[in-house]
């Protein structure tokens, strides 16, 4: 597994030396962009718009447009103005419970292991927030950022959750419809929740388009032909009967 980032968890004056690895992986099937023509592949050149000509990579710098057409040149001595200064460290600043957390911070996961040396202080940190049911928060720098995150402990490990700032988060979208439900009404969807009700099993999920499109370019790469899929009947999304409608769906769940 491909290490990330190496460096050090600091938790007090304890320092417990890591390997970060991804938690995740895409499923994103890539494509060529190519000639219709012969299928060769498609270039694409960096062109300056007062020439027309291409430009050298070496030539290109970064601006940031401040007024309209006027930029100001960010070069890597400003960029290194704001990159972390301390040394490769997972700081804890605090550990609160999760529950605490809004889910909408979630970024992405990663796997923290210890490092030569580190076994015997990893365990007593996985131990200690599995116990205690905490999570700590925690500072740490990848990627020329700083970024907030929680360490958890997960399955006998020390798991890593990068988190969103709370400014990264968009305010609420209005609401300009009616939201009154009756106690009726609330009563019948609580009904039918109750029935939909199941365990929670990620491994049951999965992604039907990535799955049908593996099976076109498959059939495709072999010389067959696949039926297109029948496409789907619009869901009626006209005003209805709100009880009506409720009282159909739990009878149509209890008939399955």
């Amino acid at each position: 597994m491909q290490t990330l980032w190496s460096g050090s968890i600091a938790f007090g004056l304890v320092n417990i030396p890591v390997k970060l690895h991804s938690a995740v992986g895409s499923e994103e099937i890539k494509f060529h962009s190519l000639s219709k023509d012969d299928h060769s592949p498609i270039r694409y050149k960096r062109v300056a718009e007062s020439t027309g000509k291409e430009v050298p990579f070496k030539d290109i710098v970064k601006g940031y447009e401040y007024e309209k057409g006027r930029f100001v040149i960010i070069d890597n001595a400003d960029f290194d103005k704001v990159r972390p200064t301390k040394s490769g460290a997972i700081d804890i600043l605090q550990f609160s419970q999760l529950g605490e957390v809004d889910p909408l911070l979630f970024e992405k996961p990663y796997y923290l292991a210890p490092a030569k040396g580190g076994g015997k202080t990893y365990a007593l940190l996985q131990q200690a927030l599995e116990k205690s049911g905490l999570v700590g928060v925690a500072s740490f720098p990848l990627r020329q950022r700083t970024h907030i995150c929680l360490l958890r402990a997960y399955k006998g490990r020390l798991v890593l959750a990068q988190l969103r700032y709370a400014e990264e988060l968009r305010a609420l979208p209005s609401l300009e419809e009616n939201m009154t439900v009756s106690d009726k009404e609330l009563q019948l969807a609580l009904q039918l929740v109750k029935q939909l009700s199941a365990p929670f099993d990620a491994a049951q999920f999965h992604d039907p388009y990535v799955q049908e499109l593996r099976a076109v370019i498959e059939a495709k790469a072999r010389g067959r032909k696949l039926k297109a899929a029948p496409a789907a009947a619009p869901k009626d999304a006209g005003v209805k009967d709100l009880m009506e409608v409720l009282k159909a769906s739990i009878g149509k769940k209890k008939r399955a």
